[in-house]
């Protein structure tokens, strides 16, 4: 129980911190923080759960991408590129029909997944041949994602008014998800079971696969990993491949989806920042699979909360909440480094006064 106190410390005291600035910035502004909190805290309706669900799933296989990177001590601010290139292929091969629908939409899975790592390769090659740093490439590729992907479109898509799109999927290769509530509440996207099975593995690889222990023991100590005989560089490009893939999978459980509303295809209207915001699910849920699932979880309640702040004319703007996102980061990191560093003292205080009670190992040995 007391480990368990420990480890519920650093989080609830970095909540309670960040309620505390966000409530700061809103007196500063002018805005009334009680309404705000009022808002944001009241249990969602039943199609805001949906869409919580829905929103946390996209949340979590980006922060399993960073996640990966983060893991080898390598900076993958790419997942926003990688993603946006991915599922552009994804929607061009899923779009083609080339055979029954589960097969169509295998294929463009596949497809995402390869094209994400191929883009994340390319900066990991940069960094073990020429030394270019992976933060400086990824965000170009970033920008360089999205110019391509506009030019895709605009010469090889499709033209619907003034959007310009990929060929829309046909009926048997979406999927109808899960109404856990009314119809009329929305469904749960099938392929959010990519973020589980995704999580799963992300797990397995790390904890119970002689390449994660490298991709671990590289992360913490590389020359003690070169030392053990671990090739770094070659470590370097499959770790980024693989959060490269990972990260292809980020927007394909909303193209699949069957609804009244969906689009079936990849366009001008696109869902972005999924990336970004998966860096920071990855910071909040400390690189580990729980962790980064309550992150997704938190980050998607707080998104789509903010909604209802129009809808019950609460006088704060929406953009309040990336500002109180922002600052859970920030808080929780600083909670964390604060108390494991308080950890630290408790556990050497602890072996210090076992080595001064009579009879230990020590003590016997003197005698």
């Amino acid at each position: 129980m007391k480990k368990v106190g420990i480890a519920l410390v650093a989080p609830v005291a970095a909540l309670l911190a960040a309620m505390a600035i966000t409530s700061a910035v809103i007196i500063a502004v002018g805005g009334p923080p009680v309404d705000f909190w009022r808002v944001m805290l009241s249990w969602p309706e039943a199609d805001e759960i949906v869409n919580i669900t829905n929103q946390a799933s996209m949340l979590y296989l980006s922060g399993l991408a960073a996640a990966i990177g983060f893991r080898m001590n390598l900076f993958n601010i790419g997942v926003e590129g990688q993603y946006r290139v991915a599922s552009y292929v994804g929607a061009i091969v899923a779009g083609t029909a080339i055979g029954p629908g589960l097969f169509t939409a295998g294929l463009a899975i596949v497809a995402a997944m390869v094209t994400g790592a191929v883009w994340a390769a390319i900066p990991a090659l940069l960094k073990v041949t020429r030394g270019v740093s992976e933060v400086i490439s990824t965000i170009m590729l970033n920008a360089i994602a999205g110019f391509l992907v506009g030019y895709l479109l605009l010469n090889y898509g499709q033209e619907i008014g003034n959007d310009r799109r990929t060929t829309p999927l046909e009926a048997d290769t979406t999927f109808t998800g899960w109404t856990p509530f009314e119809p009329a509440d929305g469904a749960i996207w099938t392929l959010t079971i990519l973020a589980v099975l995704a999580g799963a593995a992300f797990w397995f690889v790390i904890n119970r696969t002689r390449f994660g222990f490298d991709l671990r023991a590289t992360g913490m100590n590389e020359s003690a990993a070169v030392a053990s005989g671990v090739n770094v560089k070659r470590m370097v490009v499959i770790s980024m491949a693989l959060s490269g893939a990972v990260a292809g999978l980020v927007w394909l459980p909303e193209l699949f989806h069957e609804s009244r509303t969906a689009s079936f295809y990849s366009g001008s209207q696109f869902q972005t920042g999924l990336g970004f915001a998966g860096i920071a699910v990855a910071l909040l849920g400390r690189n580990q699979p729980v962790g980064i699932a309550f992150g997704a979880v938190l980050f998607a309640f707080l998104s789509v909360q903010a909604g209802d702040l129009e809808f019950e004319h609460v006088d704060v703007s929406k953009d309040i909440v990336l500002v109180a996102q922002g600052v859970i980061v920030l808080t929780i990191v600083i909670a964390y480094e604060v108390v494991s560093r308080w950890r630290e003292r408790l556990e050497q205080r602890q072996i210090q006064r076992a080595l001064q009670r009579p009879g230990t190992p020590e003590e016997a040995v003197a005698s």
